[in-house]
């Protein structure tokens, strides 16, 4: 079947980088949104494209990471050339800071088995690291440095692919999307206010809100909204050059001096507060990591929805019935997996042949051996509080 006309349910960082390529490739595209593009999750992220320093090991997600941090460099570079919004891609790297024993052999190995896949990435001792970054705490260790990794302004990211979308043609509408319509087993549009949309296709990139979506086949549970708390710290010169993390959070550190900082990682519901006990382990870590931040004010604190799945990985393709597409669940790496998210979409949608083989990330997939479900209250692992 011919795929003419698309609609798109959310309208965050995944809905406009699809409706972008699906765009460039002749298809008619509506994005829904039921308020601002891109004011969820996308501008509450801090911007971190890091698959090396977040990675527990080789495997198919590691690998869809990877690929989308090499498209960075282009997908900045078009994107300024669209919308002339530069989205300060900075090639800056990461180190990730061990304050003990046990967190120094962590990351020894870390660094062993990347190397072993011909990734860039050096264990350095306490007073290596400080030589990189001489504001860095003299109580740390050790630190893993993974140059490799990066960052994006996200939310200057985010205006530049909602605007590049509109303005290669995607139409955008606000409204409430009551459920997917179906017709003969077929996914045929959406229900938006009471008035029916029809597409060829519908691809669901409602992000923490998808299991929310009537019609659309993710299971209650199977998207949940992870909170984290964010914190934003002002200095007159910037006092970081690379990010810094450690097992407790990260610091991203903007050219203009602001520094951001964070993150909680609760499974709390739709409850978007910054809560006390969320910006003190905040400041805490950060404190910890550079101590030179104690004099810096405090200009501005959020909340954001991550959306969670139970094994950490997305769900990308095909959906439970044809004509529905999913991209969704992408958790803390919504940022890192946007360009290689629109280019995978954008093949399934047109029946092309993938670039990736997509059957680890299918709605459908078996659960992971050892997926730990986590209480609604708290901090959910894994320990590292992503983006």
């Amino acid at each position: 079947m011919r795929v003419s006309n698309v609609i798109i349910v959310g309208g965050g960082i995944m809905g406009c980088g699809i409706a972008l390529r699906l765009r460039q490739a002749g298809v008619r595209v509506t994005v829904l949104e039921r308020s601002i593009p891109g004011a969820e999750a996308s501008s509450a992220a801090a911007g971190i494209l890091a698959p090396q320093m977040e990675s527990d090991g080789p495997g198919p997600f590691l690998e869809l990471c990877l690929r989308s941090r090499g498209l960075y460099p282009a997908f900045a570079s078009e994107l300024r050339e669209l919308t002339g919004v530069d989205v300060a891609y900075r090639p800056c790297g990461v180190l990730k800071v061990a304050f003990n024993e046990a967190e120094v052999h962590h990351l020894d190995a870390t660094v062993a088995w990347q190397r072993g896949m011909g990734l860039r990435a050096e264990l350095l001792d306490g007073t290596a690291a400080r030589a990189l970054e001489p504001r860095l705490s003299p109580k740390a260790l050790a630190a893993a440095h993974f140059p490799d990794d990066h960052q994006v302004d996200n939310r200057l990211l985010v205006r530049a692919l909602s605007m590049a979308a509109a303005r290669v043609g995607a139409e955008f509408r606000s409204g409430y999307v009551r459920g997917v319509m179906h017709e003969q087993g077929r996914a045929v549009g959406v229900d938006l206010d009471g008035e029916v949309l029809r597409a060829d296709a519908v691809v669901l990139a409602a992000g923490s809100w998808s299991a929310l979506v009537q019609g659309a086949g993710v299971e209650p549970k199977a998207v949940r909204p992870a909170r984290g708390q964010m914190v934003q710290l002002q200095t007159r010169l910037p006092v970081l050059d690379r990010i810094l993390t450690s097992e407790k959070g990260y610091l991203v550190p903007r050219a203009d001096g602001r520094v951001i900082a964070g993150s909680t990682m609760e499974l709390v519901g739709f409850d978007k507060q910054v809560t006390a006990a969320g910006l003190a382990r905040i400041l805490d870590m950060a404190l910890e990591l550079c101590p030179e931040l104690a004099s810096a004010p405090v200009t501005d604190s959020w909340a954001g929805f991550r959306p969670w799945t139970e094994d950490r990985n997305p769900f990308l393709g095909e959906g439970p019935v044809p004509g529905l597409f999913l991209a969704t669940g992408h958790f803390r790496n919504g940022i890192l997996l946007a360009p290689i998210t629109a280019k995978l979409i954008t093949q399934a949608v047109l029946g092309e042949k993938s670039t990736m083989d997509l059957t680890p990330f299918r709605y459908d997939r078996p659960p992971v051996p050892g997926a730990r479900a986590t209480r609604d209250v708290g901090v959910a692992p894994p320990p590292f509080p992503g983006r």
